[in-house]
Order: structure tokens, then sequence, then C-alpha cells
């Protein structure tokens, strides 16, 4: 839950501690703060400072958030879990900048991993279906459409309304 500015500041503050507590012929302790270092180098390319994004996305701070998001020097390095809800925010930051392609993209990606809810894979699902509809897509908006449906039961009345309404609007380009 670090910036990488805080990240590295932290570690360079053990990696400080570190030296002293070796000097000082204190092993044990050298040991815990290189356990740290460990884990926050670690956290550094599997965490990432996606939670602080979300935070950031959540308050609809979407520069802030994609800021954050940038700082991913390389998104494949991060967890599942974490890169999913990372393509999940990109994609809705592509969304609300209306660049509907980058948009597709990343939702698709979300949609390969998992998130936070059911209902969250869902929404991705049905992202790509209403972008496809948008690009003259109907088969592919037809595929994922069906993979939304199948996770229908867990869905939200909101999003089960959504792919209703997606149905309605490809049955008349069938």
């Amino acid at each position: 839950m670090f910036t990488n500015k805080a990240r590295l500041l932290v570690i360079s503050i053990f990696l400080v501690m570190l030296v002293f507590f070796i000097y000082q012929h204190t092993y044990e302790l050298a040991a815990v703060v290189g356990l740290f270092v460990v884990m926050l180098i670690w956290g550094y390319f599997k965490e990432g400072p996606i939670i602080l994004a979300a935070k950031h996305f959540h308050n609809k701070n979407y520069a802030k958030a994609e800021a954050l998001l940038l700082q991913i020097s390389n998104p494949n390095w991060l967890s599942k879990k974490r890169r999913g809800f990372y393509e999940f925010i990109m994609g809705s930051i592509a969304m609300h900048k209306q660049d509907f392609e980058a948009a597709e993209l990343h939702y698709e990606l979300a949609a390969q991993f998992p998130l936070r809810t059911v209902n969250d894979h869902v929404a991705a699902l049905v992202h790509v279906a209403n972008i496809s509809i948008r690009n003259g897509k109907y088969d592919k908006a037809q595929n994922y459409l069906q993979m939304a449906k199948e996770k229908e039961p867990q869905a939200t009345a909101k999003m089960k309304s959504v792919i209703s309404q997606i149905e309605e609007v490809l049955k008349k380009h069938q």
C-alpha cells in the first residue's frame, strides 16, 4: 500500500538500518530488517500501488488513480488478483476518457483474471459486449454476453438489467 517513491524511501531507511545492525554485530535484527527489505521489493513487483489507485478510483479521482497505475512498469509481474483489478481500473479510466479501444482491451484482460467479486467479473464482460456492439462486432458481443449470462445468477439486479438490455440490442441486429 505504498507509492513507488514511498516504497523506495522505506527500503532505503531499512538498508541503512541493516548496515547499522551488521556493524553492531546484531545479526538477528539485521536478518529481520533484511526480511522486511525483501518483502518490500516483492510487494513492488507483485502488489504495486493498486490499493491506493483503487481508493482514488472509488473517490472518482481518475487522474490520480491513473498516475498511480502508470507507476507500474510491467503489469505482467503483478499477482493474478492485482492484475485483474489493475486491468479493470484501467478499463474504467479508459471508458471515462472515451477511449473505447483501450477500454475494450483492458476489460478483456480483466475478465481473464480473478476479480474482487463475481459482479465485477460480469461488469467487465458486459463492458466488452457493449463496446463490441458499439463497434459493430456483434458475434464478439454475443460471446461475451453469453459468458456474462453464465454468471448472471450471482450478479446484482443492476447487472441483470444491463444484461437484458444488451440482449435486446443484440436481438435487433440478428
